[in-house]
């Protein structure tokens, strides 16, 4: 069964002095329970907005939106909070709290089942506390636990955002542009990270990145998404360079030869 599905999903944003801006249209896919997916794009072809429609950042102007049974563009107060517990977001800039330590910002996964009081106040339970520190253990963060977020490097920095999707025992992870400031060593370790937590928590993934050699290596099925629209939807190894070319209008299909050599 779908866990999430897009049904003909366009989002037009009117901008200064009246200009129009349609950054989808006719959106249609379903992801699967456990599914690994990447969305491909070149730049402002509407990637970032498909996850802002997704947890109501943005309102979509047509279309339906279903997550795990819930009609996302119809859904009250209460109810979208109830979705957005259910998804974990890792960030490009990691929306981390600097001034505090890693293991209160990764406890911070848990704000979402707190009263505003409480989650205020940093009421944590013992179990949750427990969890906390097996999943940095799991992450190789137990020596960074009381370190500042601030004193982290990056690749330390985004784990700990993982840490704290996890934290909300999620069933979908929207993971946006997450190795895009990283060096190639930390890159590949936050990636093999995110595969391994969907093939052993069974945690659906979107991963959404512009860098297509990455998504041939991780990915087993790709959206491909140019002008607003999805022009690719499939596995990597029938993507070609004809249809990179369409995606990116450039010649980065040159890519597909040298990953799938790997």
């Amino acid at each position: 069964m779908p866990i999430l599905e897009f049904q003909n999903v366009s989002k037009v944003y009117n901008k200064v002095y009246k200009k129009v801006t349609r950054a989808l249209t006719d959106v249609s896919f379903t992801v699967e329970d456990g599914e690994f997916v990447s969305v491909i794009r070149s730049s402002g072809s509407g990637k970032s907005t498909i996850l802002s429609c997704f947890n109501r950042l943005v309102d979509a102007t047509q279309g339906v939106l279903i997550f795990d049974g819930h009609d996302v563009n119809c859904a009250g107060k209460k109810e979208l909070r109830q979705i957005r517990k259910k998804t974990g977001m890792i960030f490009q800039h990691y929306n981390l709290v600097d001034r505090l330590s890693v293991i209160e910002n990764v406890l911070h996964g848990r704000l979402g089942y707190k009263s505003a009081i409480s989650g205020a106040a940093g009421h944590y339970t013992e179990r949750e506390k427990e969890n906390a520190f097996q999943i940095l253990e799991k992450l190789g963060l137990t020596e960074q636990s009381y370190k500042r977020c601030d004193e982290l490097s990056g690749g330390q920095k985004q784990r700990v955002g993982i840490a704290r999707s996890i934290m909300q025992k999620p069933k979908l992870i929207l993971c946006d542009e997450p190795i895009v400031p990283l060096d190639p060593g930390s890159s590949k370790v936050i990636k093999d990270h995110l595969s391994g937590i969907n093939k052993t928590m069974k945690i659906t993934c979107i991963f959404n990145l512009h860098q297509v050699d990455v998504e041939m290596k991780y990915s087993r099925r790709i959206i491909g998404a140019a002008m607003g629209r999805i022009v690719y939807d499939g596995p990597p190894e029938r993507l070609t360079k004809e249809k990179i070319h369409e995606i990116y209008q450039s010649n980065e299909g040159e890519l597909i030869t040298d990953v799938r050599r790997v």
